[in-house]
């Protein structure tokens, strides 16, 4: 066949394209195949204990069990899929409780809604009480707030001694770090400080060990050099105090409008996430605080506030494929009632009232929170009070859940279309959704949401599912 262009001419333009590419995949290396949390719970370092996780997850059950004490409730408290057709009858609901318990698949085939409360409030019962929390953030920043020197270096000892306890008890959180105050010039004496008492302290106790997934959070950062420093600092702890090389990790917490478009109306995040030279593992976005920069005022600060969700694009567009997760903010209207009975007098049956209408107001508001950051891509959030946390796995089970047959149908269509695909044109035009297929998997797996044997059932293997490439499970099955 008669061509034009010359041998050298091609190997030049392959030699170009291939170093073009090589660079590429350095900077988009695909995004991490390791666990990330659901959230990140915060708690002022005051009050962190060894058995934090363990104490909020008996608090967490006991305001389920005390506002929302049975499936049905739970369900039209939140509002899931197709809550207003579960009965309210109790003979009705004992009915229907008995044949779920007895054959759930059967129930799922007609009264789909009911299986999905059902399935959701159980799996939340035994989320609490088996992992409650999945990462936990030793707080000195906002949920401490400012004390004196003494204080504050007496509770990053104590702080120290504590995880070291969780770590020889194995009763820490899978996965845990701390919140140092933000390097802004008010804070950045006190804030290193507090990271040397701490980590100072850790390695005396444990021998410079860290626990699993340990990570410092810096907060409120508004240029590459706030996190240059913070990273340098912590390579000099880790050599100096034994720590194993490149052990610790750190977050940056996007939390103004400079940390998204600087002065220079550049892109900042990938600039901050550069300045981290390979130690930051995740970004979080801090939606008040970033309102608030927006010059926002208080009665319109919101989640889902359209500024918000521009932050949030930025932010997922400048680090997709780039292996550093991101995490969404926080829902700051507490499930917490109004009214407490005092020693020797009960609540009113007002009081009683009024209290389960705050819970479930803010549980609700939780709730739609939650589902914007899923259907956003955001599959970490935060959490402030154990009173939200049966709403943050309740949302994140439901979320996954609710799609799960006709995401499971849609990929075994897939799977069998390519295995008998021959045209390139017609595999690549499915590659796409394929693997937005094959990650709500994976996402949904990696949380618990999904069980084996449910992915399984679309009719891939396990094989496929941990080589996370839907592109490469066509190449394969093409090749059969």
């Amino acid at each position: 066949m008669k061509l034009t262009l010359t041998p050298d001419e091609l190997n030049a333009c392959y030699g170009e394209l291939h170093e073009a590419n090589a660079a590429f995949k350095g900077h988009y290396p695909a995004d991490s195949s390791e666990r990330q949390p659901v959230h990140t719970v915060y708690g002022g370092a005051n009050l962190f204990k060894a058995g934090f996780a363990g104490k909020l997850g008996e608090v967490a059950l006991k305001t389920l069990d005390t506002y929302a004490p049975n499936y049905h409730v739970f369900a039209r408290v939140l509002g899931l899929p197709g809550a207003e057709t579960l009965p309210s009858n109790p003979v009705e609901i004992d009915s229907l409780t008995r044949a779920l318990e007895s054959n759930p698949e059967q129930v799922r085939e007609i009264k789909q809604a009911a299986w999905l409360a059902f399935t959701v409030y159980n799996r939340v019962v035994k989320k609490l009480r088996t992992e409650p929390i999945e990462d936990n953030r030793i707080d000195f920043e906002d949920g401490y707030g400012n004390r004196p020197d003494d204080e504050e270096d007496g509770h990053a000892v104590a702080a120290a001694d504590e995880v070291a306890k969780g770590m020889s008890e194995s009763v820490l959180s899978p996965f845990i770090g701390i919140r140092i105050k933000t390097f802004s010039d008010e804070c950045k004496v006190r804030s290193i400080r507090t990271l040397d008492i701490f980590l100072t302290r850790l390695a005396e106790k444990t021998g410079s060990r860290l626990p699993e997934n340990f990570i410092v959070t810096l907060p409120k950062v508004t240029t590459p050099e706030q996190v240059s420093a913070c990273a340098g600092i912590l390579a000099k702890l880790e050599a100096r105090l034994g720590y194993p090389k490149d052990s610790l990790r750190m977050e940056i917490m996007i939390e103004t409008t400079q940390s998204i478009i600087n002065h220079r109306g550049e892109n900042t995040v990938p600039l901050l996430v550069a300045a981290a030279a390979g130690r930051c593992r995740s970004a979080i976005f801090g939606t008040y605080d970033y309102t608030a920069s927006c010059n926002i005022t208080a009665a319109h600060q919101s989640h889902t506030h359209p500024s918000c969700d521009f932050a949030r694009h930025v932010l997922q567009v400048s680090l997709a494929g780039t292996g550093i997760t991101i995490s969404d903010g926080a829902t700051t209207s507490m499930p917490i009632g109004p009214h407490k009975a005092s020693a020797g007098s009960a609540l009113s049956p007002q009081q009683l009232d009024e209290n389960r209408a705050v819970v479930h107001g803010a549980w609700k508001l939780h709730y739609d929170n939650i589902m914007h950051s899923l259907q956003h891509a955001y599959y970490q959030g935060w959490d402030l009070n154990p009173g939200q946390l049966p709403v943050r796995y309740a949302a994140v089970d439901t979320f996954f859940l609710s799609g799960l047959q006709d995401a499971s149908a849609r990929l075994n269509a897939f799977l069998n279309k390519a295995a008998q695909a021959t045209l390139v044109g017609n595999t690549f035009d499915d590659a796409a959704t394929g693997q937005g297929l094959l990650n709500f998997f994976l996402r949904g797996m990696a949380c618990g949401a999904i069980t084996e044997q449910e992915v399984l059932a679309t009719g891939i293997t396990l094989d496929e599912l941990r080589s996370r490439s839907f592109v490469r499970i066509v190449n394969n099955r093409t090749r059969q």
